[in-house]
């Protein structure tokens, strides 16, 4: 069930990701949404397993005993299932798992960090975790219910489902869940991640969130706006050299500060007075 909210500059952002996230309990904000940043407002939840393997995803085994298999004197101390879907994840092998984020700002970053795509509008699409919940199969649902939380630990999913294989034997009907990595990549930190999977590899999440008509709200992100949003963002620090430490996240800074975005997506103020500062 997809909610369109079109953004119209900087406040609305803030309006927007913060709607609704008061506590009266506690008398404090707090959420359980999570969110992800696209670059295209038109692209769908697929994974890279899906992207790329689609013509066998039966290949998913291969490429993650490949990976363990030619990248073993670093990935060692890697054990478990889960710990390296995470860590292939994170070096750009095809899995099924998708990135979320528990910030917004961190989802709009990704949502403008490619100046490729300023042709384009973005989007920062959005969940409430606790409604896939009543989905999940008995087992998971209890752990969860025991934990007193919404979101799986690396540790959790190890016992529930040691290989991916268990999360399809778990339910025949599909299901989706959340989980949170090990905290062994700076770059997960920063990011305030969390990824989702889904039990049967042929189903995406957005088939699911439409079987159940579960909520989605997809916050658009015009490409009018695209540019503010940015520059904005830099300015609180979110950006590639938090966003990815090290001194790759830092040339992408740099690359990307030093483009002549502004006479092309920012026609509007073009000839405003002032020097500005670089």
């Amino acid at each position: 069930m997809l909610k369109d909210i079109v953004l119209r500059d900087w406040d609305d952002l803030q309006k927007a990701v913060f709607d609704e996230v008061w506590d009266d309990r506690v008398k404090r904000y707090r959420d359980s949404r999570i969110y992800r940043g696209c670059s295209d407002s038109a692209w769908q939840f697929m994974p890279s397993l899906n992207r790329v393997c689609y013509h066998d995803l039966s290949l998913e085994n291969h490429i993650l005993r490949s990976f363990r298999k030619y990248g073993y004197a670093e990935l060692a101390d890697c054990q478990g299932t889960w710990k390296l879907l995470t860590v292939a994840q994170h070096h750009g092998i095809p899995t099924r798992l998708l990135d979320w984020t528990y910030s917004p700002l961190v989802a709009a970053h990704f949502a403008t960090e490619d100046i490729s795509m300023y042709d384009r509008d973005g989007a920062i699409f959005c969940l409430n975790v606790p409604d896939f919940k009543p989905y999940l199969p008995k087992t998971f649902r209890e752990e969860l219910e025991q934990a007193g939380g919404n979101v799986f630990s690396v540790g959790m999913l190890e016992r529930l489902a040691p290989k991916l294989q268990n999360l399809e034997q778990q339910s025949e009907k599909p299901f989706a869940l959340f989980f949170e990595p090990s905290s062994m990549i700076d770059r997960i930190v920063n990011q305030y991640a969390l990824f989702s999977v889904v039990s049967h590899s042929s189903v995406l999440l957005s088939e699911i969130i439409a079987q159940e008509e579960i909520k989605c709200i997809r916050y658009v992100i015009p490409k009018s706006i695209k540019l503010e949003i940015r520059d904005k963002l830099d300015y609180i620090n979110i950006s590639e050299r938090m966003i990815y430490p090290g001194l790759d996240g830092i040339s992408r800074w740099i690359t990307r500060r030093y483009s002549n975005l502004g006479p092309i997506y920012n026609r509007e103020h073009v000839g405003d007075t002032g020097n500005g500062s670089r």
